[in-house]
């Protein structure tokens, strides 16, 4: 398979054109040009995560401390823990590998900007956690020590960083896109499931600061789902010839598993005691997910069923001038609010 190279850094011996940009294997100059822009989808998702911008210190945490000690139930506790652990992983391990081991081989300077904002706003999530830990725990290295210990967690992590490890221990086209693929159910799978189980714990109305954190924090990650979904639709237009049976075979084989991981995960944090959830739900729901994601880059649905929990929507969405469920009065989201519809 055709090994890739990392780009230069600088390379004013480059003539190539914006029409000849690539989102991999070009030959930039390496200037950010952007009164020039091929990929005009990448800029504007640009524009509108700049106006996402958000400081996970807006969040009022007090009355998640009163829940977590007093409010919750021994295993909604474990649960929010081991939730909270996993999205952490995931924000860590998201903010390396754009860093390290995708962008440097993205050729295209409109998307280098998109990668570079993802990456600077997974870490900024990884800020948010910390402020949800220290607001809750008074031992916060039970909850960054978890997945050493917890065997389930380590499990899962190791599957998810396993991936991105095949592309950094042999760069080649095929891995780059299988990388893509990885990051589009990253994104789209494994948070949106992450997610969930704090806006449960709010329906009930518990932890209602965490779930708005929650709510910042899955703004920022559609628009990282978008930004992978074009991507991959971007270099089947361009390289059509990458995109081989043999591939979509393997990302098929990703997305169930990635369906088979996330659904055993979500029944272990629940354990069938979190009221709304139950293993049912979860598995119908995750499945529901990769439906969704596989028809995003036109691939057929695996699964064929049904939104089972609406009302997730719901809580997770900024619309204009709706009401607010974590406070119950009118909050104007007007600044970046994102139409998940959209995504």
């Amino acid at each position: 398979m055709p090994e890739i190279h990392r780009k230069k850094i600088y390379n004013p011996e480059s003539l190539e054109s914006v029409n000849e940009r690539k989102i991999f294997g070009g030959n930039p100059t390496s200037m950010f040009d952007l009164n020039k822009i091929k990929y005009q989808w990448a800029y504007d998702l640009w524009k509108t995560m700049l106006a996402n911008t958000w400081f996970p210190e807006e969040v009022n945490m007090n009355a998640d401390t009163r829940d977590y000690n007093g409010g919750l139930t021994p295993q909604e506790k474990l649960g929010y823990d081991r939730a909270l652990a996993q999205l952490i992983f995931m924000d860590s391990l998201q903010t390396n590998n754009l860093i390290d081991n995708v962008n440097p081989y993205m050729t295209s300077p409109e998307i280098n900007l998109v990668l570079v904002r993802q990456a600077y706003e997974e870490a900024l999530h990884s800020q948010s956690y910390a402020v949800m830990v220290e607001s809750i725990s008074a031992n916060t290295d039970e909850i960054y020590d978890m997945w050493r210990v917890d065997m389930q967690l380590r499990h899962k992590n190791d599957y998810i960083a396993n991936v991105y490890e095949e592309l950094a221990k042999n760069p080649t086209e095929h891995n780059l896109v299988k990388a893509m693929f990885a990051n589009q159910i990253l994104e789209g799978i494994y948070f949106y499931s992450g997610f969930c189980f704090f806006y449960t714990l709010a329906r009930s109305g518990k932890m209602l600061g965490s779930a708005q954190m929650i709510r910042f924090i899955q703004r920022d990650e559609v628009t990282h789902l978008y930004l992978f979904q074009s991507m991959i639709n971007s270099v089947r237009k361009d390289r059509a010839d990458l995109f081989t049976p043999a591939l979509e075979e393997e990302v098929i084989e990703m997305f169930r598993k990635a369906v088979e991981i996330e659904s055993a995960w979500g029944e272990y944090i629940t354990q069938g005691q979190i009221l709304g959830l139950t293993s049912e739900i979860i598995t119908q729901y995750i499945q529901y997910l990769a439906d969704e994601r596989l028809s995003k880059v036109r691939l057929p649905k695996l699964y064929n069923v049904s939104h089972p929990i609406k009302w997730v929507d719901s809580f997770a969405s900024f619309n204009d001038q709706k009401t607010n469920f974590f406070e119950a009065k009118v909050t104007n989201y007007a600044k970046g609010s994102v139409n998940f519809d959209d995504f």
